[in-house]
Formats: structure tokens, C-alpha cells, sequence
């Protein structure tokens, strides 16, 4: 089944998946035959790390590139050897293609790595390395030029007896070509950008009234990411699943799949998820799905490692066609673990749970590059299995300084319909009552949490040497800790914008207290801070309940972190005295809600708005964020930033004052 050994040739070195030749683009036989003492990746964080540790098990030396925002960052020291490519910006950076050329031949590096994103599945960048004698790690241009074009590659698909959904992928891109071309189509619609990726560039025209505002969308966010506004239109089916297939191809037109991951549930055409293999289909709907991706791969005279994807019927498992990603996907550890091969090295050597990082403690997170920071990665002897697994995983993630989506996989990972394999692309907003239940202002600390959240305060106060907490004028720092009924504090938190007091009363038995909520009953409770591999551990005891948890402080934060992932309350200090004039101030201006780069200004000094009227876009996390006025009035002054200039959370952008 895995007999991936018959076809390529191993040899003690990267060349085992990428010493292939590419005759049909003009690169030389031996140039993709040679051994490879030492790689160049040219990425950075998660991936570069991952690439790393694979290059260095088999005794190859490795190179990495690192802009300014990445000096310090964790590829950088892991690599053997680092070079300087310029400033933040990924385009001055890590998408210089000339520069890392430059920097591969500098240190004598015979290949580079690209890993997924940035030049991963640019044609022109593979095309100067085999120009330049240095072999590209990745499939041959063509078939990057090929499949990177939408509408190329659905005429080639279809051509190959692959399914494709029915649309239009023609050259005259004149408004009302398109418009017209829609109406033939039929609504609800999907827009593409024919460059398109990463959910880039794609919009839904529900109905025809949509379509021209949702067009113009696509466009603009397609030519800013791609240098492309050409756009491709498809029939929208409503609800369906998203699975893809893995392939592996050979110079000599073989090729096989790794079977198929179900990537479903999604957000904003974002993936947030991903199983294998995918759950519900028979063996007959596999079996076609590998059969079809083989298909593709081989249409394109593909070499390496590729995924094709597929748009799949909810209820009758037809499936239809949609891209194919040249490159290294983010996902692969998930093929890795259930079949036991490693895409980079062949032969799977490590645990069954992975969790694979580009960052560590005290690293800034840049808004320049995608912000994920880790994968999860398990395996299981069934699905059940691996979702428990993924669950107490979950659990075991202690994060703080910047908010993640480990309580949301929590729960959708919980979640029942999903548990039950009832997988499609309109997952989370026909479940969005349990999924996002527990966040935002409907959330509610329980007693339980409030309690261990304020021991583990004290506890955390006394063991500091610079905390200047005090019971009663007895500071808790203080070495000198006197057993004394009389001591008692009250721990006041924030939650939700919701006061919580805690009261503590000190007994004489050592770390025992009584403790209470509010005006709840007095309980007796017993807790401790312990160290351990993942860091503080707060063993705690109210009542019969015995609890350990994860536990820190950080920032005017308690974060505990249990079965159901983290919770943050806050401890107030003098901001909280200014609530009401901060409150007062929103409703004054307009901030970013996000971390991003400010995209457009929509309104100048002077200018009348309306409540809900648009007055500025920031991008972040492949997303545009429109926010709005909160109130009629007149913009009174602009922030001193302009367009591409980044902006952090809460960054007042305009400032509005009534019309009088």
C-alpha cells in the first residue's frame, strides 16, 4: 500500500523525494541527481524548523534566511548557518527571489527549500534556480505554471476525465462578460481569483443584487495579493465538504496517493481543521477520490509532493474538482501520521502527537507574516481515539501574551455533530450556538475557577520576591509566614467586565484556607503551586474536589488552563478606575480591532458619516476588517498613518465629533 520505495531511488540525502528529472523544462539530468550536503529554506518559523530537523537526521547542513522582524527568531537558531535578507516586509524579504539566490550560492548551498507560502509555487523563482545550477526542492515549472492558473487547470482536469464544477474560466474578463457568464451560471456564486490561494482573492454572490460589490471585492484583494485580477466564476454548492488528497509522482509518470484529509470545517474560507481520513465516505467514494487526484497529478506531468482538492456533496459523496497546491501543504504531518511516511524524509521516526512551533517564549509574534505559531498534530487507532487524544492535547496548551483558537478547537472538537462525522462547509455557523457559547459576554466564571484562579494568585504572590502583595500589612513575600486565623484578603478579578470577589481567609494548617465567592457559603480549600514539564501546576482541593491544572501569571492576567482550555481573568488596576471615559472615548473614534495593516482610509477630515458607515480597512490574518462609525457625526481628525503602515489592537484610526 505504501510502496513508495519502487519509485524513487534513495540516496543519503534530500535527492531521496526531489532527485528527479525535468526534461520538458529544460533542466539538466544531473543537475536533479546530485547529492545535497547542504539546503538553503527559504521560509521562516514553523515550517523552516520542521524542514530543519528532517535535513539535519540525515547529515545535511542547513542554511537560514531571517528578515529584521526575524533576527532573534527560532529557525534562525536552529539552522547551522543564517544570513540577513533584508527588511519586514515579506516582499523586500522573503519573496526576494534574487536575494536568496544570491545567499544559496554565497554559502554553497546545492538546493533550496521552499516549504509552503512565499516562493513555494513561483514559476519564475524555480525557473532561476535551474538557471543558476541549484536545484529547486518542489515540482518542475510547468506544472506550477499550470496548476497555479485556475482556469488552465480546470480544462486540463476536465480534459483528464476529472470532475469539475460547472463555470466559467474564460479569457474575456470584461464586466459584463462576467456579469452575463454569472447569470448562465446561476446564484448562489463563487467568485475566484484565477491566481488564487490561502482563500484569497474568493468571494460567495449570493444572488445577482451581490454580485458586481462582491466582484470588485475579489479583484482588488486578488491583484493586491497576486498581481492578478482575472477572475473565474463557479457554480456555489451550498454546504459542501472540502477534502483533499495527498500525491507523490515520479519523473517516469508514476504516481500514488497518500489517501485523503477532510479540511470541512471551515471559517471565512479559512481552514480550521483537519482529519484523515475523512470520515463517513465508503471505500468505493476513496477509492475514486485517489483515483481522480492520480489522475491530475500525472495530467500535469507532476513530480513530488502535491495535494489536490476536491469539493465533495454532503449527502451523495459527489465530488467535483477544485485546485491543486503545488507545494508542501501546512497540513502534511496529518498524512505523515496515519501513514507512517515522511514527505521529507520517507520513514516516520517520532511520537504519535506532534506539535510543531517557529516560535518560543518571549518572541514577538510579527503582524508581517501568517501568524500561526504551532501545529497539533495526532494520531489515533480510530477516530474516536485521535479526538480524544486531540482534546486533552488541546488541554495541555498553556499560552499567554496573545490570544489563539485552542478554546474554540476545544469545543468543536467536542462538539457533538462533528464527534458523529457530520463534517461541511457550513459547519460552524449552523452550530455557532455551541461553538461559541462559552466566549465573549455570554461566558460566566464558574466558582470552581474563581477559586483557584485566586489561590493561585496568593500562592504565585508569595513565592515572587518582588510581589508587594499584603494580608493585613503582612506581606506576602514575606518568608516569615505566620499561621494566624485573623489574616484574611479579598482578591478582586475581572471577567467578561464583570467584577468577581474572592474572600480568603488563612488557616493554621499549612497552604489550607477557607474561601468564598461573592456571597456565597465559606468552603475549605487546600492548594499548592508545583513545578513541572509544562510549567506551574496548581494543585487544588475544595471540598471533595481534588483539581490539577496549568497556572500562570502574566501581565495583570491569572490564566488557569483545564479540560476545557484557558481561562483569563484580569486583575484590576488603575485602568479599570477610567471604564467610563474609556467607554466614552469609542464611542468618539474608531480603533482597529486587530493587529493588521492599515489597507484604506475611506473618509477625510471634515467629512459628514453616518452610523455603520465604513471608515477604514485593515488587513490581517488573510482577512479584511471594514470597520464602521459608531454614531452619526463628523470626522474630527485622522491618525498620522497611511496606507500599508501597520497598526496594533486598539490604535485609534479616527476620531469623530457631533456635527454642531
Amino acid at each position: 500500500m505504501y510502496k513508495l520505495r519502487h519509485l524513487f531511488k534513495i540516496r543519503n540525502s534530500l535527492t531521496t523525494q526531489h532527485g528527479l528529472r525535468y526534461n520538458h523544462a529544460g533542466v539538466k539530468n544531473d543537475l536533479q541527481l546530485r547529492n545535497i550536503d547542504k539546503v538553503l529554506i527559504a521560509n521562516r518559523g514553523e515550517i523552516a524548523c520542521r524542514v530543519m530537523r528532517t535535513a539535519k537526521k540525515l547529515g545535511i547542513r542547513t542554511v537560514a534566511v531571517y528578515s529584521d522582524a526575524d533576527k532573534d527568531a527560532m529557525h534562525v537558531e536552529m539552522a547551522d548557518e543564517a544570513y540577513h535578507i533584508g527588511p519586514a516586509p515579506s516582499a523586500q524579504s522573503y519573496l526576494n527571489a534574487n536575494k536568496i539566490l544570491e545567499i544559496a550560492k554565497k554559502s554553497n548551498s546545492q538546493a533550496i527549500h521552499p516549504g509552503y507560502g512565499f516562493l513555494s509555487e513561483n514559476v519564475e523563482f524555480c525557473e532561476k534556480c535551474a538557471n543558476e545550477g541549484v536545484i529547486f526542492i518542489g515540482p518542475p515549472p510547468s506544472a506550477i505554471r499550470d496548476m497555479g492558473i485556475k482556469s488552465t487547470s480546470k480544462a486540463i482536469m476536465s480534459s483528464a476525465g476529472v470532475p469539475i464544477v460547472k463555470g466559467y474560466h474564460g479569457e474575456d474578463q470584461s464586466i459584463e462578460r462576467l456579469k452575463a457568464e454569472a447569470n448562465k451560471i446561476g446564484f448562489p456564486l463563487m467568485i475566484k481569483a484565477v491566481r488564487g490561494g490561502g482563500g484569497k482573492g474568493m468571494r460567495i454572490a449570493m444572488t445577482e443584487d451581490e454580485f458586481l460589490s462582491q466582484l470588485e471585492s475579489a479583484k482588488r484583494e486578488s491583484l493586491k495579493s497576486f498581481g492578478d485580477e482575472s477572475m473565474l466564476l463557479e457554480q456555489y454548492i451550498t454546504d459542501p465538504r472540502h477534502v483533499e488528497v495527498q500525491v507523490f509522482a515520479d519523473m517516469y509518470g508514476n504516481a500514488v496517493h497518500l489517501f485523503e484529509r477532510d479540511c470541512s470545517v471551515q471559517r471565512r474560507h479559512q481552514k480550521i481543521i483537519e482529519e484523515a481520513p475523512a470520515p463517513g465516505l465508503s471505500e468505493a467514494t476513496r477509492g475514486a477520490l485517489g483515483a481522480a487526484a492520480v489522475r491530475a497529478a500525472q495530467a500535469v506531468g507532476y513530480v513530488g509532493a502535491g495535494t489536490v482538492e476536491f469539493i465533495l456533496h454532503r449527502h451523495t459523496h459527489d465530488f467535483h474538482f477544485m485546485e491543486m497546491n503545488t507545494r508542501l501543504q501546512v497540513e502534511h504531518p496529518i498524512t505523515e501520521m496515519i501513514t507512517g511516511t515522511d514527505l521529507v524524509e520517507w520513514q516516520l521516526r517520532v511520537d504519535n502527537v506532534r506539535v510543531e512551533t517557529g516560535v518560543r517564549e518571549g518572541q514577538e509574534v510579527s503582524i508581517h507574516y501568517d501568524p500561526m505559531i504551532a501545529k497539533l498534530v495526532v494520531w489515533g487507532k480510530d477516530r474516536n481515539q485521535a479526538l480524544a487524544k486531540t482534546r486533552r492535547k488541546l488541554s495541555e496548551y498553556q499560552v499567554a501574551g496573545l490570544e489563539t483558537n485552542v478554546n474554540f478547537l476545544l469545543r468543536l472538537s467536542g462538539a457533538s455533530a462533528f464527534v458523529s462525522g457530520d463534517v461541511h462547509t457550513a459547519f460552524i455557523p449552523q452550530h455557532e450556538h455551541e461553538l461559541f457559547a462559552s466566549t465573549g459576554a455570554r461566558a460566566a466564571l464558574s466558582e470552581h475557577t474563581a477559586i483557584q484562579a485566586a489561590l493561585g494568585y496568593l500562592r504565585q504572590s508569595r513565592l515572587s520576591s518582588t510581589a508587594n502583595d499584603t494580608w493585613k500589612g503582612i506581606s506576602v513575600s514575606s518568608s516569615a509566614w505566620r499561621p494566624n486565623y485573623q489574616l484574611q484578603k479579598t482578591v478582586n478579578f475581572k471577567f467578561n467586565e464583570k467584577d468577581i470577589k474572592v474572600h480568603v481567609e488563612y488557616e493554621s494548617t499549612p497552604n489550607t484556607y477557607r474561601v468564598k465567592v461573592g456571597e456565597g457559603e465559606w468552603r475549605r480549600a487546600q492548594a499548592e503551586l508545583l513545578p513541572s514539564h509544562l510549567g506551574l501546576r496548581l494543585l487544588t482541593k475544595v471540598d471533595d474536589k481534588t483539581s490539577n491544572v496549568g497556572f500562570l501569571t502574566y501581565d495583570q492576567e491569572v490564566h488557569v488552563y483545564d479540560e476545557n482550555g484557558q481561562t483569563v481573568v484580569q486583575i484590576p488596576h488603575a485602568k479599570y478606575q477610567s471604564a467610563g471615559g474609556e467607554a466614552a472615548a469609542a464611542a468618539h473614534s474608531a480603533a482597529s480591532p486587530t493587529p493588521g495593516v492599515l489597507e484604506r482610509i475611506l473618509v477625510n477630515k471634515g467629512d459628514k458619516v453616518v452610523k455603520g458607515q465604513p471608515l477604514f480597512v485593515v488587513i490581517a490574518m488573510k482577512m479584511e476588517y471594514v470597520v464602521r462609525s459608531p454614531r452619526d457625526g463628523v470626522v474630527a481628525s485622522l491618525a498620522a498613518v497611511k496606507q500599508g503602515d501597520a497598526v496594533g489592537k486598539g490604535a485609534q484610526i479616527v476620531v469623530l465629533e457631533n456635527e454642531s
